[in-house]
């Protein structure tokens, strides 16, 4: 089969899609604890004033998306870490339900 030579040429992982695997796979985990003492105050504090249910639900419903886009693709970095999204943003908008 004859490549389009208006396509480059680029193997499936090359080593700076491998890097940027790591680098987003670390900031998903890194913004997903940043999110987790919103939870906390939330569920051990008992306070949810300021907690807009709209963006939390919101963020609730990217996660759904992207699980089921990373599930689509088989990728495993995209909806492994939507699972841990989608706990989070379920506990912080049922918490600003009952608290808020």
């Amino acid at each position: 089969m004859h490549q389009n030579p208006i396509l480059p040429s680029v193997p499936p992982h090359s080593n700076s899609d491998v890097g940027l695997r790591r680098m987003l796979a670390a900031m998903s985990i890194f913004t997903l604890l940043m999110s987790i003492p919103q939870a906390l105050t939330i569920w051990v504090g008992h306070r949810a004033e300021g907690v807009s249910i709209l963006t939390w639900s919101t963020y609730f419903a990217s996660a759904v998306l992207w699980f089921w886009f990373g599930l689509r693709k088989h990728d495993k970095n995209i909806y492994l870490p939507c699972i841990g999204w989608i706990i989070v943003d379920t506990f912080i908008v049922l918490g600003a339900f009952i608290y808020g």
